[in-house]
C-alpha cells in the first residue's frame, strides 16, 4: 500500500497510530461480530487504514486521529451491518463499542476495552491452533502485522504466512470458538499456551533462527507488551505472567551489549556489563519477587531464576554458577528437553570441570535430539579446545557451521575457528 503523495509525513504518522490502535480496534470489533468472522473483522480495521491514508493527506490531520480511526471502522462496520442485513443489535453494538474507543486514549484502557484485548489474545492462542499458526496470528491480530511483516520476522514465505493464517481462522469458525474468556477450570491450561506463544515470539526476537539480524527488537518489544496485558486482569495476573515477564526483563536487558562495535555477536563473558539496562534489570527483580507468590513452581519461574543469576553477578567471574546448575537440575525435573540439558552442561562444566560436561554432551549428541541445532556441536568444540584438543574441537565448530544459524552466530563461529587454528587459548565459554 502506497501513500498519497499530497503529503509524505502521513504515512508514518498513520502506521503508528494504527498500531497503536489495532489490537483494541480487532478485539472491539471481534466482541461484535464474533471470533468467526475474524476476516471480515480484519477486513473493516484495514479499511479504516485505507481511508486514512487517503483522506488525511488533502483534508489534514485530525485533531484526535484515533477517535477518527475509530470512527472510520464504525462506519465501515455499519456499512457490512446493512450490506449484508445483520441484526439491529449489532449496529447498537457498534455504535457502544465506538463510543468507548473513541474515548480511550492512550496507555490507560477501559476495562471492557482491556478485557476485549485480553479475549483476542485467548482466541488467537487457542489450543486447538498449532504452535506456529497461533504465532503468526498473534502477530497478525493483536500486533497489527502484515503479512510480509510476519513472513519477515518469523523467516518464513509470505505464501506459507497467509496459508496458516487463512487456515487458523477456517479452524476458529468451524470449532465456533467462543470470544470469550476461558472459564476458570481452563484458564490454567489455557494462559499455559498464551503464554507459550509470548515465549516463542519472545526467543524469535532476542535470538533469531536464522537470517542477518540476531535481535528483532519489534517482536521482544510486542511480547513484552502483551505479557504486560495478562496483569491487567485478575484471573490472568498470576505469579507465572510475572514469572515470563521477568525472564523477559532480564533477558532484554542484556540486549545493548549483545553487538560489538564492529556488528559481532559477543557471548556474555565478553559483553561490557555497565551497558546492560539497569531499568530492565530492576524491572525484572520486581516481577521476579511477585512470580513467589502462591505455592506453583514452573518452568518460567526457574528460567527467570537463572537469569536473575546472570543479571545479579557484577562480572562474569562472580556469576553463581553453582546455583544456576541447582536451578537447572530443578527444571530438568519439570522439563526434561534436550535443550534444557545442553545448558545444563555449560553450568556443570563451571561447577563440576570439562570430564563431566562433555560426558553429558556426548550422551545427548548420540541421542541424536539436536542434529541440526548448531549449539550443540558449538558448545562441545569450545570444550574440547578448553581441554586443549584443537582438532576435535575444529571438527565440531564445522559440524556447527553446517548447522542453520544467524549471520551474527555464523561470523562468532568463524572467528572461534580461526582462533582455535592460530593456537590462541579457549575463550570463557
Amino acid at each position: 500500500m502506497t501513500e498519497p503523495s499530497a503529503s509524505p509525513g502521513v504515512g508514518p504518522l498513520v502506521e503508528h497510530l494504527f498500531r497503536r490502535q489495532y489490537a483494541r480496534m480487532v478485539a472491539g470489533l471481534t466482541r461484535v461480530f464474533g471470533a468467526a468472522s475474524l476476516e471480515l473483522v480484519e477486513d473493516i480495521v484495514q479499511e479504516a487504514l485505507v481511508r486514512a491514508l487517503r483522506v488525511w493527506p488533502f483534508e489534514g490531520v485530525p485533531r484526535e486521529p484515533e477517535a477518527w480511526l475509530v470512527q472510520a471502522a464504525r462506519n465501515a462496520g455499519i456499512d457490512v451491518v446493512r450490506r449484508r442485513k445483520m441484526a439491529a443489535r449489532k449496529q447498537a453494538e457498534l455504535e457502544h463499542w465506538a463510543a468507548q474507543a473513541a474515548g480511550a486514549q492512550g496507555d490507560a484502557l477501559p476495562q471492557e476495552i482491556a478485557d476485549d484485548t485480553l479475549r483476542l489474545m485467548f482466541t488467537a492462542c487457542h489450543p486447538s491452533l498449532g504452535a506456529e499458526a497461533r504465532v503468526a496470528l498473534t502477530l497478525k491480530t493483536l500486533c497489527g502485522f502484515g503479512v510480509a511483516e510476519i513472513a519477515r520476522a518469523l523467516l518464513a514465505k509470505e505464501a506459507t504466512v497467509a496459508q496458516r493464517l487463512t487456515r487458523a481462522k477456517a479452524q476458529l469458525q468451524r470449532e465456533a470458538v467462543a470470544f470469550e474468556m476461558p472459564p476458570p477450570g481452563e484458564l490454567r491450561a489455557r494462559l499455559d499456551s498464551v503464554l507459550d506463544v509470548l515465549y516463542l515470539l519472545f526467543n524469535e526476537g532476542y535470538a533469531a533462527a536464522q537470517g542477518d539480524e540476531l535481535v528483532r527488537g519489534e517482536l521482544v518489544n510486542e511480547a513484552i507488551r502483551l505479557a504486560e496485558l495478562l496483569l491487567v486482569a485478575p484471573e490472568t495476573a498470576l505469579p507465572k505472567v510475572h514469572a515470563v515477564l521477568a525472564l523477559f526483563a532480564f533477558q532484554a536487558a542484556r540486549i545493548p551489549a549483545r553487538v560489538g562495535v564492529a556488528g559481532e555477536l559477543l557471548v556474555m563473558a565478553e559483553q561490557d556489563r555497565a551497558l546492560w539496562d539497569r531499568r530492565a534489570i530492576a524491572a525484572g527483580f520486581a516481577h521476579f519477587t511477585q512470580c513467589m507468590a502462591g505455592d506453583e513452581l514452573t518452568p518460567w519461574h526457574l528460567e527467570a531464576a537463572i537469569a536473575s543469576c546472570h543479571a545479579a553477578a557484577p562480572t562474569y567471574a562472580q556469576t553463581d554458577w553453582r546455583q544456576i546448575l541447582r536451578h537447572y537440575d530443578a527444571l530438568l525435573g519439570l522439563v526434561d528437553s534436550p535443550i534444557v540439558r545442553l545448558n545444563r552442561a555449560v553450568a556443570l562444566a563451571k561447577v563440576d570441570g570439562l570430564t563431566a560436561a562433555r560426558r553429558d554432551l556426548d550422551a545427548l549428541a548420540a541421542s541424536g535430539a539436536l542434529r541440526e541445532y548448531y549449539l550443540l556441536p558449538a558448545t562441545s568444540a569450545h570444550l574440547a579446545w578448553s581441554a586443549g584438543e584443537r582438532e576435535p574441537a575444529l571438527a565440531a565448530f564445522t559440524a556447527a557451521l553446517a548447522c542453520a544459524c544467524s549471520a551474527p552466530e555464523r561470523a562468532l563461529l568463524e572467528r572461534r575457528i580461526a582462533a582455535c587454528r592460530s593456537g590462541a587459548p579457549a575463550p570463557s565459554l
